[in-house]
């Protein structure tokens, strides 16, 4: 069963296509692979599949029915740009974020300072954002992202800013998620990662139109070996302004 549906989104900002006709199916229990270049289109759907903003036209279906507010309260959602509020103390902002994503104050402090130790982070509870490096900041993110146990993770660059301890780290603790019963799709272009984790993958394809000036954006969800696919996209990535890159129409 596909726990997300994405059918027929379009979406455009003004004149600019971001997303064009796009639909792929997510199935639930697997680790889902969204790769394409930079400005390719990913983050907009993303987004879209957020709430965070709407569809120009098509429908976003989550386990069978239109998605809805309640569904993204499943959803956990670790952005690209990462965001703390610099000033608070972390654990304040770790139960504050957890208790938006409906954990009463109890179930948080104790999901929370479980996750806190299995990262050695635990001595940063009382210290302020600001005080964190690069990387404990990024881990309070991603502990703040499933701490509820969400049934769909989105993890948009998890691996940015960690050192390979770290990296390595993330990579097991996704794989234990999903053995947990939960879905994933992972945004990258950390393409040893793609392989080591992902089931299945979609490419998003950048194409230039010269007649127009305008770059539309096409998206597959078909599915190759997972070694020949991060051959294909890294051949994709050196030639993305290529207007052969029609291929996975």
């Amino acid at each position: 069963m596909a726990i997300i549906e994405v059918k027929n989104v379009t979406k455009t900002f003004g004149e600019k296509v971001a997303l064009d006709n796009v639909s792929l199916e997510i199935p639930e229990g697997k680790i889902f692979g969204l790769l394409g270049p930079n400005g390719a289109g990913k983050s907009t759907l993303i987004r879209i599949i957020n709430r965070i903003t709407i569809t120009s036209q098509g429908q976003i279906l989550f386990q069978g029915h239109p998605i809805t507010e309640a569904d993204v309260a499943r959803i956990g959602y670790l952005p690209e740009e990462r965001g703390l509020y610099r000033k608070m103390k972390v654990g304040d902002q770790a139960m504050y974020l957890a208790q938006l994503k409906g954990m009463s104050a109890r179930d948080a402090a104790v999901e929370l300072k479980k996750w806190f130790v299995r990262f050695d982070i635990a001595d940063w509870w009382g210290k302020k954002v600001e005080e964190l490096s690069k990387g404990m900041a990024q881990k309070v993110q991603f502990i703040t992202t499933v701490v509820h146990k969400p049934s769909l993770m989105i993890l948009d660059e998890p691996f940015s800013g960690f050192d390979p301890v770290n990296v390595d780290l993330i990579r097991k603790e996704i794989l234990r998620l999903k053995d947990e019963g939960a879905t994933i799709i992972l945004s990258t272009h950390n393409m040893e990662s793609v392989e080591e984790l992902c089931e299945n993958i979609a490419l998003i394809n950048t194409i230039s139109a010269a007649s127009t000036e305008r770059t539309t954006w096409k998206l597959s969800s078909r599915m190759i070996p997972l070694r020949a696919a991060a051959l294909l996209f890294r051949v994709r990535m050196l030639t993305q302004n290529s207007r052969s890159l029609s291929a996975w129409e």
